[in-house]
């Protein structure tokens, strides 16, 4: 999150003096109801479904299809453990996919990757650096799979004029303290399908929905047994401040980008972008010919980078629940322990994506702010180029 103040404490205090803090009420303010009709109109959906994390909206959304166990789902070898365990959730088994230079989905990867078990495509726009949305989609058409955008380290960000998110079948944002745009913890799906919209509406509440208000007029969908990432009126008010504030975070971000770019071009070489438009302009991507050469150069730095092989748990041989096949606590209830699934599980190891590692370790970021000063720029990019 990167700004915050007065306007989302004034939020707040409204919902607070209101003393209606449920998300389905008979107030005024309906901060729930007017932060998902923003987010409809401002990522360009038929609907949006505000609910407690980006891990939340990826379930859901995943479920809401129809996938479980018996299907595969593929994933890059870079992103954060959410995005597996969200297929885990599901019942479903993770496939782990190559990314290339861009850091994002290596999509001949994916092509290689898929079984007659594989029923999604799970795209990362990991950094805010956008995926190769045409290829991803073409492949998804031609072999009737659902492609699912994680776009929760992309909030507001775009592909080709079209917002992140918004490009596959179903996409998910998130809203925690280290994202673009945040309310502490929360998450949205976005998507066009209104049969998938109705089953997420019900899974993300625990059929709950069928009791509070009239959420499930016009719904065809007969109720059944779900989750409970139902969100409340005060991080929707935050939220609905915030994403007034997007557009000129994202406009900041990717001024402040350029500017360093611009003034290092003759001397670094730049992960490439799908579109460097559209990109969130959060992280400036330097890549080396060595691994060794990104360490020297991050340690004669004063200010923090980070190398992405550092990075953990975004890192596939770090996610040791799924690398260790534990996907449930009750063995009935494993995904990887199912008769459905017995079949179709990888031969997960540690060097499963030698591609993607060695990218990771030659690769080094630079944070950008957007309210990053003149002088500021000045002195950092004098810094990189000593």
């Amino acid at each position: 999150m990167y700004r915050i103040g007065q306007e989302e404490i004034d939020a707040v205090a409204r919902v607070i003096e209101s003393q209606e803090l449920f998300k389905v009420n008979d107030g005024t303010l309906q901060e729930c109801l007017n932060v998902q009709l923003k987010m409809e109109k401002t990522f360009g959906v038929k609907h949006a479904l505000f609910m407690t994390s980006g891990h939340a909206a990826l379930t859901s959304a995943l479920i809401a299809k129809g996938i479980g166990p018996g299907d595969q789902v593929i994933v890059p070898a870079y992103t954060y453990i959410a995005t597996a365990m969200a297929v885990v959730a599901a019942g479903a088994i993770p496939v782990i996919a190559e990314i290339d230079k861009t850091m994002t989905l290596d999509v001949a990867d994916v092509e290689r990757k898929i079984t007659p078990h594989t029923k999604a495509i799970l795209p990362v726009h990991i950094q805010g650096f956008p995926c190769n949305m045409d290829a991803i989609m073409e492949v998804a058409d031609k072999h009737d799979l659902f492609a699912l955008e994680d776009s929760c380290q992309a909030d507001g960000g775009s592909y080709r004029g079209k917002r992140l998110g918004s490009i596959g079948h179903a996409g998910a944002l998130s809203f925690n303290a280290f994202k673009l745009i945040s309310c502490g913890e929360g998450g949205a799906l976005l998507t066009d399908d209104s049969a998938l919209y109705e089953r997420a509406l019900i899974y993300h509440d625990s059929s709950a929905v069928a009791f509070f208000g009239d959420q499930l007029d016009n719904v065809k969908t007969k109720p059944f047994c779900g989750n409970e990432y139902r969100m409340h009126e005060i991080p929707a008010a935050i939220m609905r401040v915030q994403l007034s504030r997007m557009d000129g975070i994202l406009k900041d971000l990717r001024q402040n980008k350029k500017i360093l770019m611009d003034a290092l071009a003759s001397d670094f070489v730049f992960a490439p972008s799908h579109d460097i438009e559209g990109d969130c302009g959060t992280t400036l991507a330097l890549q080396f010919d060595t691994a060794e050469e990104a360490v020297a150069f991050t340690e004669k730095l004063s200010f923090r980078t980070t190398i992405p092989i550092n990075t953990g748990k975004h890192i596939y041989k770090h996610w040791t629940p799924i690398m260790e096949k534990r996907g449930a606590l009750h063995p009935l209830m494993d995904p990887f322990g199912m008769e459905a699934n017995k079949a179709i599980i990888p031969d997960y190891h540690e060097n499963m994506c030698p591609k993607t590692l060695d990218i990771l370790a030659r690769t080094v970021y630079i944070a950008i702010n957007p309210d990053m000063s003149k002088s500021d720029a000045e002195n950092m990019i004098c810094e990189i180029r000593k």
